[in-house]
């Protein structure tokens, strides 16, 4: 019988909707011309119910039917402009409640697919970018290794031909000794090269110990500096007399030192001022080495960390790998570096967290 009589589903709403307004209007006609009434004062009166009894009909109906078909509907066009910002008010319990309940649900998974789609597609697009990139760096690479390769390579030759033409024992000697030290070269270019895309590359990785930074820095700069017989320039320091720790990779740091006091040590003026030093300061350990000389472009500050990149003025070879193996492993570890000109030469510099 209860479920006879239940509202679960529009036509049972419909049906009984009904049912009982033409009940109601029955009742109401018997009633109205048993009235002690004229009986055109009774169809009046009967008249003004059947009208209220239209407008309550036609409120049920529009509950019922209409006010849901226009939330439905709604709720289609939205979907259809990809809009799943807002879900279907409807929340009878009937075919549009179920109906509305089901577009909620396909709105939420289609704007998680949208989302984990548009997600995708930016990785996608990051990929494409990323492999666009890399053979950008690959063709940049592969041209500038070309370039580098020619020099040795023409020398090489150049010497291989004079040994074969030359009857001299001590030139072929020469010869083969400039043959040799080119080839050394070459392997050396190629090696830093690998060292340095293993680096970009992620192919290797730091491995961090705590040591004694003050002491590594006196090593490392006696080794190039102080224990060379060649040297033609004054030699300036400020370390701490005290240990500071740090917690760092030793044998990559040892190549960020080589390289910067090396570079250094190339471009100072003759007589003139290196000068090493390594403050404490905010908890940061702050390396710099600076050579009086000539100062370097503004504009090409920049450059000077890219790979192969050389001053065409400066009177020494190099790889032009250096800066950028010492920059990358400094990046790795998030450490701030730079270069910068001074009055009368270039400072080079990175900080470092200290380790209590």
């Amino acid at each position: 019988m209860k479920e006879q009589f239940s509202l679960r589903t529009v036509r049972k709403k419909i049906i009984m909707t009904s049912k009982m307004a033409g009940i109601v209007l029955i009742v109401s006609y018997l009633i109205s011309t048993r009235l002690p009434l004229e009986e055109d004062v009774s169809f009046l009166l009967w008249l003004l119910f059947v009208i209220l009894l239209t407008l309550m009909m036609d409120y049920l109906l529009g509950r019922f039917i209409s006010n849901p078909v226009s939330k439905i509907c709604e709720m289609a066009h939205r979907a259809a402009r990809l809009d799943f910002s807002r879900p279907c008010g409807v929340t009878s319990k009937d075919e549009f409640g179920e109906l509305a309940d089901n577009l909620n649900k396909m709105s939420e998974n289609l704007q998680d697919t949208l989302e984990k789609l548009e997600k995708a597609n930016i990785r996608l697009e990051e990929d494409v970018q990323r492999e666009r990139k890399l053979l950008g760096e690959r063709k940049e690479l592969t041209d500038r290794l070309s370039h580098e390769m020619k020099t040795p390579i023409g020398v090489i030759r150049a010497y291989a031909e004079g040994i074969q033409d030359e009857t001299d024992e001590g030139k072929r000697q020469k010869y083969a000794e400039i043959i040799i030290s080119e080839t050394e070269r070459m392997g050396m270019l190629i090696e830093t090269l690998l060292d340095l895309s293993a680096l970009e590359n992620g192919a290797v990785s730091l491995m961090p110990e705590r040591f004694d930074f003050v002491e590594f820095v006196e090593t490392t700069a006696g080794r190039l500096l102080i224990d060379m017989p060649d040297t033609d320039f004054e030699l300036q320091y400020e370390l701490p007399e005290h240990k500071v720790f740090v917690y760092t990779d030793r044998q990559r740091m040892a190549q960020v030192l080589d390289n910067f006091i090396v570079n250094a040590k190339k471009n100072v003026s003759p007589k003139g001022i290196l000068r090493l030093s390594l403050t404490e300061r905010d908890n940061m350990l702050h390396f710099s080495v600076y050579n009086q000389g000539a100062s370097i472009p503004p504009e090409k500050l920049p450059k000077i960390w890219e790979k192969f990149y050389r001053d065409k003025n400066a009177e020494y070879k190099g790889s032009g790998l250096g800066l950028a193996i010492a920059a990358q492993i400094l990046s790795m570890q998030d450490l701030e570096y730079g270069a910068e000109n001074l009055s009368d030469g270039v400072r080079f510099f990175f900080s470092i967290p200290i380790i209590k």
